[in-house]
């Protein structure tokens, strides 16, 4: 990883495991490259920030929106939590410069590809909650 430092200014927050941030960056392609690398892939950390995000972003909903049914709630919730807005995040954060990629994947843009920002924001929504708790992942 090259900056961790940095990254952590960025966010502002200061982890306690810096390996789960590390790892919120490593994509799968990295590690076919590179199998000895000490962490897995971010998938995991994906898997668990879609979730805490869902979660946050429901919780939200529900107490800004009083009035309003489910299924409207619902719509809301996934334009608010879909791949462009997630980028979009990522972008503003500048993930992109802390991703691991494999060659291939880094030389046709994947710093810039909107799956790839979109997954890391997710990776790193989880690691937050990992290492400091659902009100740091808020």
């Amino acid at each position: 990883m090259t900056d961790l430092d940095s990254c952590q200014r960025v966010l502002g927050i200061h982890f306690n495991n810096e390996s789960l941030l590390e790892q919120a960056f490593v994509h799968r392609s990295y590690l076919n490259e590179n199998p000895d690398f000490a962490l897995p892939s971010n998938e995991r950390l994906e898997f668990l920030g879609d979730a805490i995000l869902d979660f946050i972003t429901a919780e939200q909903l529900y107490s800004e929106f009083p009035e309003l049914p489910e299924g409207e709630l619902t719509t809301i919730r996934a334009s608010l939590v879909c791949r462009q807005t997630l980028a979009e995040a990522a972008c503003s954060l500048k993930l992109g410069d802390w991703l691991l990629l494999g060659q291939g994947e880094e030389a046709s843009g994947g710093k810039e590809k909107q799956s790839n920002l979109a997954n890391a924001m997710e990776a790193l929504i989880g690691a937050i909650y990992l290492d400091q708790g659902l009100p740091k992942a808020k």
